[in-house]
């Protein structure tokens, strides 16, 4: 067509971090139509129904503005069409049949529903054979990542405006299960978007007190074994980072490795794990002297994409709300990315108080909760008081050694294994999860 100005316009949405053939089928058959507008899903839209593309939003957008027969491209911000269709009022739209049965056809629905405002028309292009994004995408998982893809996905997670779920990981193999767990919940799949190496996790798997009985490098070298198997970011607890030269050494390493966050606690003297009882065994170090130590990790750190947050115990120990937040504004004013805010109580009242008021003054600095203690809380409430980042710190360990013990005692009570048969994963399921097997 000559004169695109007065020809119709023809709206596709698509995530495009594959680019296949089906996908410029569709942007053929939309040039024979009209005027070509892209609506390009940002990470945020993509994030709440697939995992997080491989490549980020900027990327493909350069790259679907690069390809014949397209014309504009335009974010997306949510997997629903309509709000993109109510500012454009397209003549036409154009889409895969795909959509027409499954988890996607209610936003097919809507589409249809909305083209009739105005008369619009929706064309479904017959799927392309031989095209599997499933099948891509498992080959692109299998291609791994890089040490910079990885430290820089969690601030992209942060940066899609969704709750970021982070699920602790003690083994390779539970890394697989972060990695791959995914349930629909409502209209999008739940995941975990994140993994926490824990100093209690870490030590309890070793039969030793969580009292950094387990040097810090000993941890960091495990890291290694965790990040062949996976590609999700990593967040690493540190403890007390250490005296701060060492602190300066951890962030440099974790950042060199691909690791995303550290968190360190503002505490000093012997290590006791915050949600032991009896406070007399818990010291707050002093504000000035950690604001320095998270200045010195700051400065230590070679990109901006690493993050340090700091973790305040001011409610765990009882010393008052303004304490916890006159440390919090130190930290930030020091260089910290994030807050973690803790607490042992059983419902999350104190910890909504923290967040309300901190978000007063500072609507942009990650905030970060572990509502191990009131884990009544949801994600949703959590979302409400601002929280960014979610972290179920020991879970997976609790939950593997009550299973453990049940099958341990079937097998002695019953002389043969027979019976734990039912609460243990089949073998053939369990070699499945590795990748590369060979049978």
């Amino acid at each position: 067509m000559a004169d695109k100005s007065k020809a119709p316009t023809v709206y596709i949405g698509m995530t495009a971090d594959i680019m296949h053939h089906g996908l410029i089928n569709v942007i053929e058959v939309g040039r024979k139509h009209g005027r070509v507008v892209i609506g390009l899903m940002t990470d945020g839209a993509v994030s709440r129904y697939k995992p997080l593309p491989y490549l980020e939003y900027e990327h493909r957008r350069r790259i679907l503005e690069n390809i014949v027969g397209v014309d504009e491209v335009i974010p997306q911000e949510e997997w629903d069409f309509v709000p993109n269709l109510q500012k454009l009022k397209p003549e036409i739209v154009i889409h895969g049949d795909d959509w027409c049965e499954g988890p996607q056809k209610v936003y097919r629905d809507r589409v249809v529903d909305a083209l009739r405002e105005w008369d619009g028309e929706l064309i479904e292009v017959p799927y392309t054979q031989g095209v599997s994004t499933p099948r891509f995408n498992t080959q692109l998982r299998g291609l791994g990542t890089t040490s910079e893809i990885r430290r820089q996905s969690l601030r992209r997670h942060l940066d899609s405006g969704e709750l970021v779920r982070v699920i602790e990981v003690h083994s390779p193999l539970c890394g697989l299960l972060a990695e791959n767990l995914a349930v629909e919940r409502g209209d999008s799949v739940a995941r975990f978007e994140g993994m926490w190496v824990s100093s209690l996790t870490d030590s309890t798997v070793r039969g030793k007190p969580d009292i950094e009985l387990v040097d810090t490098s000993s941890r960091i070298a495990a890291i290694d074994a965790l990040f062949e198997v996976t590609t999700k970011p990593l967040i690493f607890d540190g403890d007390t980072g250490g005296l701060p030269e060492h602190f300066a050494f951890t962030v440099r390493t974790l950042e060199r490795l691909g690791a995303s966050a550290i968190i360190i606690e503002d505490k000093t003297g012997p290590k006791r794990n915050s949600l032991l009882d009896g406070d007399g065994h818990h010291i707050q170090e002093d504000i000035d002297l950690f604001a320095e130590k998270i200045a010195v990790g700051r400065k230590a750190a070679l990109t901006e994409e690493f993050m340090i947050i700091g973790r305040i115990e001011s409610l765990i120990l009882g010393v008052g709300m303004e304490d916890a937040l006159a440390r919090a504004h130190a930290y930030v004013a020091a260089g910290a990315n994030g807050i973690m805010i803790h607490s042992r109580r059983k419902t999350p009242d104190e910890i909504f108080e923290f967040c309300d008021k901190f978000r007063e003054t500072d609507p942009d600095t990650t905030i970060v909760v572990v509502p191990t203690q009131y884990s009544v809380v949801r994600e949703s409430e959590l979302i409400e008081h601002g929280v960014n980042i979610v972290i179920y710190a020991n879970h997976l360990l609790r939950a593997s050694f009550p299973a453990m013990r049940a099958a341990g005692e079937s097998i002695l009570r019953n002389g043969r294994a027979m019976e734990a048969d039912d609460i243990c994963l089949p073998v053939d399921e369990l070699l499945s999860m590795i990748p590369n097997t060979v049978s």
